[in-house]
């Protein structure tokens, strides 16, 4: 018998589907056969997509000093791995349209996001990870299952909203209290859905409780920090007015220094204005 989690989840993606597009590059980026001109060309059948990668890597979140005007041009500087994970970043935003405002503002929902992917990414290579962009996409997509939930089921999640508003808990146990079970449970459901990475799974299964995590600590480790991070600086917000309990194991485990927020927390809001436009527009 499925879980009602996933039951929701087999029923939104009629919805919500994973773009093709992803699909196929994350096939090819599997194949040891295939190469940046096949990844190039599967790209630039979409240009909706040609138009919004373009826009990002030409931002000031990158910074190069000349314009990139073509997708193998991007591959060439930034990489294939780091333009798979834009595709899945760019197209799950673009996925997602219509929620009812008075529900969840959507580019807060982003903007919180996009702060968590900024930090997750910096405190990564604080921590000495070289393939750091991955911790980016986990720190966008650690609250995928919201926006299924805000989707799905809008009333049971404004009351969800509300009661946690009202001081009646986390956003987590008041979703628990609804529904009987939170935007963790339902977003591993949808990670599983779409066939995306183990890692990315755990860390959306437990990002709030990370000391449960079995196979990705570390990673888990530091989304749980840099989401606590944007939080407490109210960096956007993705229904939930608290500030996230730390979670001590945590903060031993990845052993990092204090005096290093405040930088990296400078950084995040220098870069976030400019993605969160670039990543949020049509």
């Amino acid at each position: 018998m499925a879980l009602p989690a996933e039951a929701l989840v087999n029923k939104s993606l009629e919805l919500v589907s994973l773009p093709t597009t992803y699909s196929q590059i994350n096939d090819l980026m599997n194949d040891p056969n295939s190469s940046a001109d096949d990844i190039s060309e599967v790209i630039n059948i979409d240009p909706g997509l040609t138009a919004r990668l373009l826009k990002i890597v030409n931002s000031p979140f990158y910074g190069f000093p000349s314009q990139i005007n073509t997708i193998s041009r991007a591959i060439t500087i930034i990489g294939t791995r780091e333009l798979t994970h834009l595709v899945l970043a760019t197209s799950v935003i673009n996925a997602f349209k219509g929620i009812p405002a008075n529900l969840i503002n959507l580019e807060e929902f982003w903007r919180h996001s996009l702060a968590c992917a900024i930090a997750s990414k910096l405190l990564a290579i604080h921590c000495g990870y070289r393939a750091a962009e991955r911790f980016f996409i986990s720190g966008l997509l650690q609250n995928i299952g919201s926006l299924v939930l805000y989707q799905a089921l809008p009333e049971l999640a404004r009351e969800a909203i509300n009661n946690a508003k009202s001081g009646n808990g986390t956003l987590s146990k008041t979703e628990q209290l609804v529904m009987g079970f939170d935007h963790s449970e339902v977003g591993q459901a949808l990670v599983e859905a779409w066939r995306l990475p183990d890692s990315l799974g755990e860390v959306v299964t437990f990002h709030h409780k990370p000391s449960q995590a079995t196979q990705f600590q570390n990673e888990v480790a530091i989304i749980h920090i840099a989401d606590i991070m944007v939080s407490s600086a109210e960096l956007g917000h993705s229904g939930d007015r608290h500030v996230p309990p730390l979670d001590p194991k945590a903060w031993e485990q990845l052993g990092i220094e204090p005096q290093i927020l405040p930088e990296i927390l400078q950084q995040v809001t220098e870069q976030l204005d400019d993605l969160t436009a670039v990543m949020t527009s049509s």
